[in-house]
């Protein structure tokens, strides 16, 4: 394990762009990942939302490019937006005789080909425009000796297997594999023995639990009351928001809405164009505007720092969504809070995201309608004002006061659960 980066044998020029944009301390998954990448191993890993994953994987790339100058690099991810943010990410680390190339749906295919006649040596992109460019010819993948597979779980999960197994066809078995993913299920485990080389497996922290960081409150309301509720959290709290819903005509008339309530805010869904997408990210990061309302293609790959509170107007469908939703903030580091509005219909949701984080139920959701401006059920949650506590781990205040989670051992839960649309 090293202190700094200077332990790892990097390139001059590499370490000089690190300390240059203030990396000085490697994170546990970049302490654990660098060495064993440098020494050219495939490796499997896992690390929880906000660790540094990107630069765990983007520093011994960057590393095997300059060492080579005929070597190419290959990463893909399953969405834009963390196509781009990994490029971001990575672009002030590059030496400037390494072009990038971006390979995502929905942009422009002519600034495409025009990156890719600069003979670029990172190619960064999403299954399918990737498989796109090798139809057309436009690209061509013989010299790839770095190969990365980024979020490998929700490519498999949009369902990405077969264009990334027809990719890989393009691509040299000699070659160096990382493969990142949030979860390992059977057929990510699949997946490494198809096409990885004995790799070994990094596991960082739990990948079903919240970075500690992160407060998390409860807040139960009914649906009549829940606008009412995010107004009053919205004045409550200062700095950026990003509030998740579940619909892509759910952003818009949400957006709509907090902006005749004298609010800034825009949308994002997976049906803007490119172009609004990367405009919208663009006015978002630079704090044109205060609040990002967004579905799921938000809660991942989003790494905007000054993002201080995260809200569920909407549960996700998916549990693992709610840990990466909540990820958008507290990164690097930093402090964030994450807001949960809970009207009675979401108890076996929360149930379900209860049970990944805990490995148990929570019993503190409400079971009984609001009455008198209070609960009372089968979850051992009552009154208006007044302390609920029950079996799941949970306690706080009603109508605005936190419950956070006790210290519980936590176990990855089994379930079954209806994606997103």
């Amino acid at each position: 394990m090293s202190d700094d980066f200077n332990g790892f044998g990097l390139p001059p020029k590499l370490l000089k762009a690190l300390a240059r944009i203030g990396y000085f301390e490697p994170t546990p998954i970049q302490n654990a990942t660098i060495p064993l990448a440098l020494e050219g191993r495939d490796i499997l890993g896992s690390a929880q939302t906000g660790t540094g994953k990107t630069a765990a994987f983007g520093i011994p790339l960057i590393a095997r490019l300059s060492a080579d100058p005929m070597a190419m690099a290959l990463v893909m991810t399953p969405t834009r937006e963390l196509a781009v943010q990994v490029n971001a990410s990575l672009l002030p680390l590059l030496p400037q005789d390494i072009q990038t190339a971006v390979l995502i749906g929905g942009d422009s295919i002519g600034k495409q080909l025009s990156q890719l006649s600069r003979l670029p040596r990172l190619i960064i992109g999403t299954p399918g425009r990737i498989n796109d460019h090798l139809d057309r010819r436009s690209l061509k993948l013989e010299d790839t000796k770095f190969l990365v597979l980024d979020e490998t779980d929700r490519m498999l999960d949009m369902g990405f297997g077969i264009q990334i197994d027809k990719i890989l066809t393009h691509v040299p078995k000699d070659r160096q594999t990382l493969l990142f993913s949030a979860t390992m299920p059977a057929n990510i485990v699949k997946l490494s023995g198809k096409y990885m080389r004995d790799p070994e497996r990094i596991a960082i922290g739990s990948t079903t639990t919240p970075v500690a960081n992160i407060q998390q409150e409860l807040i139960h309301t009914t649906d009549t009351e829940k606008y009412t509720q995010l107004l009053t959290q919205l004045d409550q709290r200062k700095g950026s928001i990003i509030i998740f819903v579940k619909t892509k005509y759910g952003t818009e008339k949400l957006a709509k809405k907090l902006c005749q309530n004298d609010h800034k805010a825009d949308a994002i869904h997976g049906d803007l164009q490119q172009r609004r997408r990367d405009r919208v990210i663009r006015n978002f990061r630079d704090q044109t505007y205060r609040i990002l309302v967004a579905t799921d293609i938000a809660a991942r790959g989003l790494d905007i720092p000054h993002i201080e509170h995260v809200i569920n107007y909407d549960l996700p469908q998916c549990p693992e969504d709610y840990i990466h939703r909540i990820g958008r903030t507290a990164r690097a580091g930093a402090s964030g809070c994450a807001i949960n509005l809970l009207t009675p219909a979401d108890g076996s949701k929360w149930k379900a995201i209860h049970r990944l984080m805990h490995g148990k139920d929570d019993d503190t959701i409400p079971c009984a309608k609001k009455s008198g401006g209070g609960y009372k059920g089968r979850g051992g949650f009552k009154g208006k004002s007044g302390d609920f506590k029950g079996k799941g781990g949970f306690k706080g205040k009603i109508e605005g006061g936190s419950a956070k989670p006790a210290n519980k051992p936590r176990n990855k839960a089994n379930f079954k659960a209806k994606k997103a649309a």
